[in-house]
């Protein structure tokens, strides 16, 4: 539990283009083990699981921002 809340709490300190930019790397990282795992050639399969995941951890947190920012 504490490397998620140590992930999360990084998450929450970065700039929104920061988010942005790290989701871009997500999903390019994403599509690579994509292609990988298509071609048998995945070293760490529980990458794939771990990237899905923080994909939606950065969503959720762009998410709540906009919804924020739209309330104010």
């Amino acid at each position: 539990m504490a490397k998620i809340d140590t992930r999360r709490s990084d998450l929450v300190a970065k700039t929104e283009d920061q988010l942005t930019e790290e989701l871009g790397n997500l999903k390019r990282e994403a599509f690579n083990l994509r292609f990988q795992a298509a071609t048998n050639q995945l070293e760490k399969p529980s990458r794939v699981r771990e990237v899905r995941r923080d994909i939606a951890r950065i969503k959720t947190l762009q998410t709540a921002r906009a919804r924020d920012a739209a309330a104010k």
